[in-house]
């Protein structure tokens, strides 16, 4: 673990939507001051609370703020903006590292096109031996032609070849693919929910050494967004891959590491609660929620819904229920009674009804995951019943065309995060990365503007405020830094305040100089 950061006086800041400078003292992990800039009188070895002042969130120490706590370093922020740092509330942290070293297949538009991208890439030389050729992104909700084990068999023989869907549950293999991932003959080579989520972890596997490295860099590139933390639902026993982590040494992020079913045993066994440090992490890792999927995606027709697809007959002709009430409700009631938050995967409206019910019956605390189709009525319960909608806005650009073929009629309580808003549910921002990139100024953008590449909004009444969508991203830390919070601060060159939801470009690019944990600096570019 990095060594306890000496205390830091940031000056000439500005607060999101303010143009007065203020100053910040960091110390031991914390805000300890906020105030005009010049009214802390700080010097080597003396730290002197007199804070005054109007300026919003600002006028704020806490009574220890003066006492002495050694050489004090200083940093000009030079009219910078400050916001507390940045959260993504889901994603999968090892996938995302790995996916930034595969086939990017996010652009492919049939399955033609994909498997000329494959015959590309393997004419840039041969595979290491016992690995495969692992792809990711693909979305044939929309694609004219149909993916085969045939078609890529007839460009990588022998070669194993695995693509992965953008939303994680699915998977196109060749034949020898197949082979890799422990199937025999498939009639399609197209695995889909039970048939491919059981076997994702054989193309994740990497050694410790080399996954830890590539978790390290893609957590310094979501630092380098302004991010301090992350929920981690990575399908694994992840307590004990972080635990790993941060006794070799990570410390870029917080992280809440989620637990799923069969790991759920040991985490009761050892009494952690939701929220509970773990020792040996310096205080950055936790106990995170109990995740269960309940349903499927709408990419793969599996989401739950009340009416058919179109042109689907059959028994999942509605989607497929993964975890029905029956086994639901016993589950979430171990884990709460057990002092977890859960975390509860719905994405078709017939999902969330009795993901909401779940929560109804049990008492437990927590969130809805997606929650990407919902009926009017149940808008209001996620408050009534404290149920966080933890929404991923990046997606509803990602599946704007599927969602208008698969959920004609429906779209409008598609992605409908403006109606949450509006009904007094608490908003939780990601990524789900892999599925969006690790970047919560994506999220924002997506979520203020409905709208990506120049095309025009989608739905707009969807959209929600800018405040609202920071707020949703700073783990209810709101818009301002406040004594005694952590010093968990991102430093922008732009305030976003100032850029209005027709410029979704601009946030999405927005300009990050600097982020600080626990008053460390794990990203600077200034």
């Amino acid at each position: 673990m990095s060594p306890a950061a000496a205390p830091l006086l940031l000056t000439n800041a500005r607060l999101a939507g303010h143009t007065e400078p203020v100053d910040l003292l960091l110390r031991d992990g914390r805000v300890r001051a906020v105030a005009p800039s010049g009214t802390l009188a700080v010097g080597v070895g003396d730290v002197a609370g007199n804070v005054t002042g109007n300026v919003a969130g600002t006028g704020d120490a806490e009574p220890d703020a003066g006492a002495s706590a050694g050489p004090v370093e200083r940093v000009d922020l030079d009219g910078r903006t400050v916001l507390p740092g940045l959260w993504d509330k889901h994603v999968h942290l090892t996938q995302w590292a790995l996916v930034r070293r595969r086939l990017d297949l996010s652009g492919a538009g049939s399955a033609a096109q994909a498997v000329r991208l494959v015959r590309d890439r393997l004419a840039e030389g041969p595979l290491e031996p016992g690995t495969a050729l692992v792809g990711y992104g693909f979305r044939d909700g929309l694609w004219p032609d149909v993916p085969t084990a045939t078609l890529l068999d007839d460009v990588a023989g022998d070669t194993p070849v695995v693509l992965v869907s953008g939303d994680l549950h699915c998977a196109w293999l060749n034949t020898a693919g197949l082979r890799f991932v422990g199937v025999g003959a498939h009639p399609t080579g197209v695995l889909r929910e039970s048939e491919w989520l059981p076997l994702a972890a054989a193309v994740d596997r990497v050694p410790d050494h080399l996954a830890d490295t590539w978790v390290a860099d893609a957590a310094a590139a979501a630092a380098a967004r302004g991010v301090v933390g992350v929920v981690d639902l990575e399908i694994t026993d992840n307590l004990s891959v972080w635990r790993r982590r941060f006794g070799a040494g990570f410390d870029a992020l917080r992280v809440r590491a989620g637990v799923w079913t069969p790991w759920l045993d040991d985490v009761l066994a050892a009494s952690l609660r939701s929220g509970d440090v773990l020792p040996g992490s310096g205080g950055l890792l936790e106990q995170g929620p109990f995740k269960v999927v309940t349903d499927g995606s709408l990419n793969t027709r599996t989401a739950y819904c009340h009416a058919p697809y179109p042109g689907l007959t059959g028994a999942d002709a509605h989607g497929i229920l993964s975890v029905p009430p029956d086994e639901l409700v016993p589950l979430m009631k171990r884990a709460h009674d057990g002092g977890l938050q859960c975390a509860i995967h719905a994405i078709g409206d017939h999902a969330n009804a009795l993901a909401l019910d779940a929560f109804a019956a049990t008492g437990a605390r927590g969130s809805v995951e997606h929650a990407q189709l919902l009926d009017d009525t149940d808008l209001a319960r996620f408050a009534a019943l404290g149920v966080v909608a933890s929404v991923q806005p990046e997606h509803a650009m990602d599946d704007r065309d599927i969602a208008d073929r698969h959920w004609a009629g429906r779209t409008g309580r598609a992605f409908p995060y403006g109606s949450l808003a509006d009904a007094g549910a608490v908003l939780a921002l990601g990524s789900d990365a892999p599925v969006a990139p690790l970047d919560p100024w994506f999220a924002i953008a997506a979520a203020v503007s409905r709208s990506r590449d120049g095309r025009a909004a989608w739905h707009p009444e969807q959209r929600i405020g800018l405040r609202t969508a920071l707020e949703a991203s700073t783990d209810a830390r709101g818009l301002f830094p406040t004594a005694g919070a952590p010093a968990d601060l991102a430093v922008l060159d732009a305030d976003p305040l100032t850029i209005g939801a027709e410029d979704a470009g601009a946030l999405r690019e927005m300009p990050v100089a600097g982020t600080l944990l626990a008053g460390r600096w794990t990203h600077r570019a200034f």
